[in-house]
């Protein structure tokens, strides 16, 4: 089976050798030495100040919510996956939806400005495949309103806008290194700090809220993660420039292939460096993506409905919104497999049968 991802993995030999060192140190967790050199090579890597290590994706769009004081209303989007609005739910927030731009999939910042109430604290926005959202006009509503803005960069890592890290953008900027993610920790994520006085409250908030055991400052949660995971860590990260690379060239031959006279991709800002997160494409009709993707499993090849379905849609959400751009695209699109080592003849292979079957 080509399944949609392929986690990539290092030298297992190298990896050993950062496990022989745990097992020298006896510290298993709680920000032990590979995390703390985990944190200082992505600060670097990324060119940020602050950036704490964390247990998932998801926790960290929570910890951001917390240390910013959110309690009411978030505008973002309803084209991304699921965590970034259960986030906004498990923090007794309220999401609201605001449409996509039909060509980026990302936010559409002209429709920020009408979502806004006196409820309204902060934009969450999903850089969609890890392509930028219209950060300065977001950037220049949430100053003329007074509201926060948290990135959802699960997709982001290693992409750069204006010469910068995407995940230096906004108040606060989360990223995922889930398995599947262009670098990855097995598990992990990050939350990435513009603010130098949010350092401590980051630090306590992802460790119970207490440094010690007597100084108890506020209810944290449990966002740590363990030295095993810094270590995938600390051994996937030479390798990005490679992986992104290795990636690239899985996106130049679906583009040669493929039948853009009945498929079309979101537009990608030209001047970012990108990191080839991930290759949708959206077909003419509900119908023909599903014909598409019945040919594909028949053959053993499992592209993934990402995003579906529009996050407004999903029947636990307090509010009814109308997203017709977000609900036209989720029904449409499907994520074709994409992973460092897909050979060119199998991507080939699953261009033809999309072409043969539009």
């Amino acid at each position: 089976m080509i399944n949609v991802t392929k986690a990539f993995l290092p030298d297992r030999e190298e990896y050993i050798r950062y496990i022989h060192q745990i097992w020298d140190n006896v510290q298993l967790t709680n920000n032990g030495p590979l995390l703390q050199t985990l944190e200082e090579q992505l600060k670097a890597y990324l060119g940020v100040d602050q950036l704490y290590f964390c247990g998932n994706g998801t926790i960290v769009l929570q910890i951001a919510l917390k240390a910013l004081e959110i309690k009411k209303e978030v505008i973002t989007t309803p084209f991304s996956y699921c965590a970034t609005t259960n986030s906004i739910l498990w923090e007794n927030c309220t999401p609201v939806f605001v449409d996509i731009d039909p060509d980026t999939f990302n936010i559409n910042p002209d429709l920020i400005e009408a979502a806004i109430t006196p409820d309204t604290e902060a934009i969450m926005a999903t850089h969609v495949y890890g392509n930028p959202c219209a950060v300065e006009e977001i950037e220049k509503i949430a100053r003329q309103y007074s509201l926060r803005v948290i990135y959802d960069s699960a997709h982001g890592f290693g992409v750069t806008l204006n010469g910068r890290s995407l995940l230096s953008y906004g108040d606060l900027s989360t990223c995922s290194f889930h398995a599947t993610k262009v670098f990855h920790t097995i598990e992990g994520g990050a939350i990435i700090s513009n603010h130098p006085e949010l350092h401590e409250k980051l630090q306590l908030l992802r460790a119970f809220g207490h440094r010690g055991d007597e100084e108890y400052k506020f209810a944290g949660i449990n966002g740590k993660n363990s030295e095993f995971h810094a270590a995938m860590g600390l051994c996937n990260l030479p390798q990005v420039p490679a992986i992104i690379a290795a990636r690239k060239e899985v996106f130049d031959v679906y583009d040669a292939i493929l039948d853009w006279e009945r498929l079309r991709k979101p537009y990608i800002n030209p001047t970012i460096e990108y990191n080839y997160a991930y290759y949708p494409v959206v077909f003419e009709s509900e119908a023909t993506m599903r014909r598409v993707q019945a040919a594909l499993l028949q053959n053993e090849i499992a592209p993934r409905r990402y995003f579906y379905p529009s996050l407004n849609t999903l029947p636990f959400m307090p509010r009814t919104y109308s997203c017709p751009v977000s609900e036209d695209i989720a029904l449409r699109v499907l994520s074709l497999p994409l992973y460092v080592g897909l050979e060119s003849k199998e991507i080939e292979r699953i261009s033809q049968i999309i072409n043969k079957n539009l």
